[in-house]
């Protein structure tokens, strides 16, 4: 990072208010704390108020080419801020003292809020905290605009400043894995408008984050590191390289050899989507997306996130057998944790293979990945998250997976018998199955 661009500084809460040229971009996340977070952050002011000071967090700013402040990070503290002043302002404390200090308070900023959730979410946190702020006084007044300090850093770079993001909360616990690839990937997206920032940032804002969340740690993240030979346990931070990938831009010079195959795709992908034949036949291509391929850095990840989130969800395939039978409440077991983690294990294998061959011989194709991966489930006694992270590298069915060029490879993959303990099973469902497939079930 370079140090002409950076400038950091200590402000009070009340010099922040009065910093007119403050802006929240169109690919920021929507304004989201809730009544918990505002409640929180209110006790800690209160609680505070007899110290000479109190620290309130880090708000990394970009400053762009009208001279306005971008707010990159700290979007959430800071919206809460100005409605905890704007509450003080309007309530009635009925104390001159109270009243006269207020009245010398000015907000000077004017942020804009374009996002209907940021919206709803300002209305509903206002009246809490309109609420909340009649357990106020001057001495609490004070201390909030005085005594209440925020450090700022103010970067002219707009990669340095999502850099500066990363660093921060890479070391904390404010974000998850996703979000910070989602602050990454948006600076990889310097060559694109502010409307196509807004709307890929907007269609991943509208994805249930928890569901969200589980893609990533359940599926691409196992995915993508089984069929490399990794272990895959826990998705954290330390992890979310493995979702960067390939630079194509502007801005690149030029490209390993492997990557041109890549290049060529991203463009071919462009360029066929904007022709004016499309005005007429109005059929798009998508990029095409495989899960073991490198990463497209900028919009081509948020294309990725999407397709495979639609693609994939919890009502793939929910006409077939096997589905049915995994689905079906009768199936008393599928709850323990233990048959999580198998299905989790067949549901990356099943995903894999039709990533790759779509829905070939898929009745035959599922009915291998479900002996293969329920072995485990009907072997042993207790299943653990090392269980299918150890059985996933020590049989071959990813790598099996990866390496085929004909679906005819998956299917002929070698499953060696199962001895099932009957004592492991809790209820007959997982054998309905097995016992149709002569060779599998306990030598037959």
């Amino acid at each position: 990072m370079r140090r002409s661009n950076t400038r950091a500084e200590i402000i009070t809460v009340h010099d922040l208010i009065q910093k007119d040229n403050l802006c929240i971009p169109e690919y920021q996340r929507p304004y989201k704390w809730s009544i918990k977070n505002i409640n929180q952050l209110i006790d800690d002011i209160l609680l505070f108020q007899e110290k000479s000071a109190y620290r309130l967090g880090t708000i990394v700013l970009h400053k762009d080419e009208k001279n306005n402040f971008n707010i990159v990070d700290g979007q959430q503290r800071t919206i809460t801020l100005f409605l905890i002043i704007m509450a003080m302002k309007n309530y009635n404390f009925n104390d001159k003292d109270t009243d006269n200090e207020l009245q010398k308070v000015q907000i000077t900023s004017n942020l804009k809020f374009n996002n209907s959730i940021s919206h709803y979410n300002i209305k509903q946190n206002y009246h809490e905290i309109y609420r909340r702020v009649q357990e106020f006084d001057i001495h609490t007044i004070n201390f909030l605009l005085e005594k209440c300090e925020i450090v700022v850093v103010s970067l002219n770079n707009i990669s340095e400043a999502f850099q500066f993001f990363d660093s921060q909360n890479a070391r904390g616990k404010a974000l998850d894995p996703h979000d910070l690839l989602k602050a990454f990937h948006l600076r990889e997206m310097f060559d694109s408008s502010e409307e196509e920032k807004t709307k890929v940032v907007q269609t991943w804002e509208n994805m249930d984050q928890s569901q969200l969340a589980d893609l990533f740690s359940n599926r691409l993240y196992r995915i993508r590191n089984w069929s490399k030979g990794n272990s895959a346990k826990f998705f954290t931070t330390k992890e979310i390289d493995l979702f960067k990938g390939i630079s194509i831009n502007s801005k690149t010079k030029s490209l390993d050899p492997y990557a041109k195959l890549y290049q060529m795709a991203n463009i071919f992908v462009d360029n066929y989507n904007t022709s004016s034949d499309r005005l007429i036949d109005f059929n798009p291509i998508s990029y095409p997306f495989q899960l073991d391929t490198p990463i497209i850095n900028g919009k081509r990840f948020f294309e990725m996130i999407s397709y495979y989130s639609n693609k994939y969800n919890k009502d793939y395939l929910k006409d077939k057998k096997i589905i049915k039978l995994l689905n079906d409440k009768d199936y008393t077991g599928r709850t323990r944790t233990g048959d999580r983690y198998i299905r989790t294990l067949f549901d990356c294998a099943l995903i894999f293979y039709m990533d790759k061959f779509g829905e070939k011989e898929i009745e035959k194709v599922m009915r291998k990945i479900f002996i293969w991966a329920y072995a485990k489930r009907l072997e042993m006694h207790s299943v653990y998250l090392a269980t299918i992270d150890n059985y996933a590298l020590e049989t071959n069915m990813f790598k099996t997976i990866k390496e085929a060029t004909s679906y005819r490879e998956v299917l002929n993959f070698h499953i060696e018998k199962i001895q099932i303990n009957d004592a492991n099973i809790k209820n007959n469902k997982l054998k309905v199955i097995l016992e149709e497939y002569e060779g599998y079930y306990n030598g037959k």
